[in-house]
């Protein structure tokens, strides 16, 4: 009698996690990451064929997975070739997400996506319906090889000719992945550094990163409508304001580093540029860098957390708060200092219930960056600054660091690995996953209004 009412009861609960795809989407992550750690812990991951210990393997793994590229060692010289393989194929199905993968695996091997499958898919695609669901992600899947492809082809130009062609061949499928899915992993040993001033490989990454920090349903608009009046107001949105902080950041970082003699003052202006451009583009949100990061002034740095927690575009390979997000935190702003009751852009009025999501995002995404840093200041030495530009690089998935992630302690490699999933998933996608079932009846009563004074 007992266990049949255990039966039931494991029955129910393993039923609910079906029926809810946010769980379903924040467990894959997590077994996405278990599995890639048990895979990265074995002797063979590494060179010197010694384990590498579960804790770190689960830190690599976890910044894979999260496509941040946070690293404990230094991946190129630490890591076999088995555990570069491992790290590429965590970021590739971490960039696309888990279901994904899984469909394109089903899709091979003749299977049919069931319901369940087309809600857990709808909700990590964040489409409205489950119509053409499977044909979208056969897009993104084609779409993804193929810019990584292309990008391949272009790095090979330069990587083949230094590094041979078997080591250059692998050196560009590695960083065009890693670009695209805006890791920032690298296996040159010392990032971009070494290429500051070659217009190809600069060129060529910041493309891979803007392009997949986009966004898969901006292609699709772009691709079909093609003239900028005819996009969605989501495409429009996402265009302009990625414009905007590119320029702007690329001006800033211009005007600010020019004279540092640490990272842009030895370059020629046209290396300047270049530079410029390439860290105001990595910080949203691959954590590649062409100059030293430790050598940069404290305004540069403020910027650069600033693009951190903005990140990317939503439905893309990167993290952060997401443009769309910030803009309309911005418009309303703006709205509300105007006067205006609505708040249009385009000529489309933004809907309260987006807006109330993105102070909600806004809201736990300052929350966690901002407990997390406080967290850390007391178990680790490094300054404030410095971890609060790891904390943020670790929530919107960068990869960036000021020095502090190789000499984290135990306690905060752990904080640093939950802060990349959250990043990853989405904190309002983990509270939805955890949280209890929300009551579908609407009440029949609402209470009166209060005044409350703000400002």
């Amino acid at each position: 009698m007992v266990g049949d009412i255990k039966v039931t009861f494991i029955k129910k609960k393993l039923k609910a996690l079906e029926l809810n795809p946010p769980r379903v989407l924040a467990l894959g992550f997590a077994g996405l990451i278990i599995l890639g750690a048990i895979l990265l812990n074995l002797p063979i991951a590494t060179k010197s064929g010694e384990s590498i210990g579960f804790l770190d393997a689960l830190f690599t793994s976890a910044s894979s997975v999260c496509v941040t590229g946070l690293v404990v060692v230094n991946t190129g010289e630490f890591w076999s070739l088995f555990g570069q393989i491992v790290i590429i194929c965590l970021i590739q199905m971490g960039g696309l997400g888990f279901m994904t993968m899984a469909t394109l695996v089903a899709l091979i091997l003749g299977k049919k996506i069931t319901l369940k499958e087309r809600l857990i898919i709808k909700e990590q695609l964040n489409q409205e319906t489950m119509s053409g669901l499977v044909r979208l992600t056969k897009y993104i899947i084609l779409s993804t090889f193929a810019i990584e492809g292309i990008g391949a082809i272009f790095l090979s130009t330069r990587f083949i000719p230094k590094y041979g062609l078997v080591k250059g061949v692998w050196f560009s499928v590695f960083h065009a992945i890693s670009a695209f899915c805006n890791a920032g992993f690298d296996i040159t040993g010392n990032s971009m550094i070494p290429f500051v001033g070659d217009m190809v490989v600069n060129l060529t990454i910041c493309t891979l990163i803007i392009i997949g920090g986009l966004g898969f349903s901006v292609y699709i608009d772009i691709s079909r409508n093609k003239r900028f009046n005819r996009f969605y107001l989501h495409t429009k949105l996402v265009l302009l304001i990625t414009l905007i902080l590119i320029v702007v950041s690329t001006i800033l970082v211009y005007l600010i580093e020019w004279d540092n003699p640490g990272t842009l003052y030895n370059l020629s202006i046209k290396d300047r540029t270049l530079a410029s451009f390439f860290q105001a583009v990595v910080p949203r949100t691959a954590g590649f860098n062409s100059v030293d990061m430790m050598k940069l002034k404290d305004t540069t740095v403020f910027i650069m957390i600033i693009l951190m927690f903005i990140g990317g575009s939503p439905i893309s390979t990167a993290g952060g708060i997401k443009t769309t997000t910030f803009g309309a935190i911005v418009l309303t702003t703006i709205s509300v200092i105007k006067g205006d009751k609505d708040v249009v852009v385009f000529k489309k009025r933004i809907s309260q219930e987006i807006i109330n999501r993105s102070l909600a995002i806004l809201s736990v995404g300052i929350f966690l960056v901002t407990v997390v840093s406080l967290i850390l200041t007391i178990s680790e030495d490094a300054t404030f600054l410095d971890l609060i530009f790891e904390t943020t690089s670790a929530f919107g998935t960068v990869g960036l660091t000021r020095g502090v992630t190789p000499n984290l302690s135990k306690f905060g490699r752990v904080l640093i690995i939950l802060t990349m999933y959250s990043g990853r998933v989405g904190p309002l996608t983990m509270a939805f996953a955890f949280a209890k079932k929300q009551k579908s009846k609407l009440s029949n009563y609402r209470y009166s209004e209060g005044n409350l004074f703000v400002g």
